[in-house]
């Protein structure tokens, strides 16, 4: 294959941009995953079923799906309470979060597929907020809004999060719980009532990515099960805990899947990009940044 610098350039941008969307996705695994230690591969259902209600309620009002995604994180946080509250309960407080805690969470996602067959069916869904269709060029370099817009507004979100985990009370305490959940009891802090706030705003953060995710693709009830390896690899290349390695990781992982699909072709990149994390926990177990948020 001749070698085209152009398209090599516009491949790594548009994986930057690609980066941008898994990183938003990540980022709310890096806390319910890599701080809270729950294998939450519900995660990636509950980023589709919150684009789906970006549909609904967006195409109902008119409103542009990064803006409605901010609307409907209060409810996604309710609901990230209660399935934490749950979990907990019948699962985490007896000591079996290992293998039943992981079935659990099985369920959970696959209740969230079918009940958004049941709720939309299963087509595909999508709606383009009025970007959708522009681009803009700069030299050689085509930067689409469609993909610009989402993976910028996913950084605000994960700066939000920095600032959150690491300015604020509540998210010192957060990171302590991920260290020493008995530190937290010499403080007179529920430990419980800590993990179930910042599985709260996990599930706040797989909110946004729905609605990143709508406004950069169609989306249907299965649409979960893609990105299930590729968050949980990006966490764990990225460092477990490590909310700057998840970002690193998530460009990383973007820039070569794209790259690979542009000269290779699709069917190359899950392969190549996978076979870069495990070049990284082969010399860097781990991860890019190590344990720290």
């Amino acid at each position: 294959m001749e070698f085209d610098l152009s398209l090599l350039l516009n491949g790594i941008v548009s994986g930057l941009l690609l980066g941008g969307l898994y990183a938003v996705a990540a980022s709310g695994l890096a806390v319910s995953f890599g701080m809270l230690d729950i294998v939450n591969i519900a995660h990636p259902a509950l980023m589709v079923a919150a684009a789906f209600l970006v549909v609904a309620v967006g195409g109902a009002i008119g409103l542009d799906p990064l803006l409605c995604a901010v609307l409907l994180s209060p409810v996604f946080y309710l609901i990230g309470v209660g399935i934490y509250t749950f979990y907990n309960r019948f699962f985490e407080r007896r000591g079996d979060e290992a293998l039943q805690g992981l079935a659990f969470f099985f369920g959970v996602m696959f209740i969230i597929e079918v009940g958004l067959v049941m709720a939309f069916g299963p087509e595909q869904r999508f709606l383009d907020p009025s970007y959708a269709f522009t681009t803009w060029r700069i030299g050689e370099i085509d930067l689409p809004l469609r993909m610009l817009v989402p993976a910028l507004f996913g950084l605000l979100a994960i700066g939000l999060l920095y600032l959150f985990l690491h300015r604020s009370f509540i998210g010192l305490a957060i990171a302590a719980v991920a260290q020493d959940a008995e530190a937290l009891r010499l403080l007179a802090i529920d430990p419980v009532k800590i993990k179930r706030l910042a599985f709260g705003v996990s599930a706040m953060l797989a909110c946004i990515a729905g609605g990143a995710l709508i406004v950069v693709q169609p989306v249907e009830p299965s649409s979960g099960q893609i990105f299930i390896g590729r968050v949980f690899a990006i966490c764990i290349m990225g460092g477990m805990a490590s909310l700057s390695g998840a970002i690193a990781a998530a460009f990383l992982f973007g820039v070569v899947e794209n790259v690979t699909a542009t000269f290779f072709g699709p069917s190359w990149a899950p392969a190549v990009a996978f076979g870069w994390l495990l070049l990284v926990l082969a010399f860097r177990p781990q991860g890019l940044f190590g344990r720290a948020a």
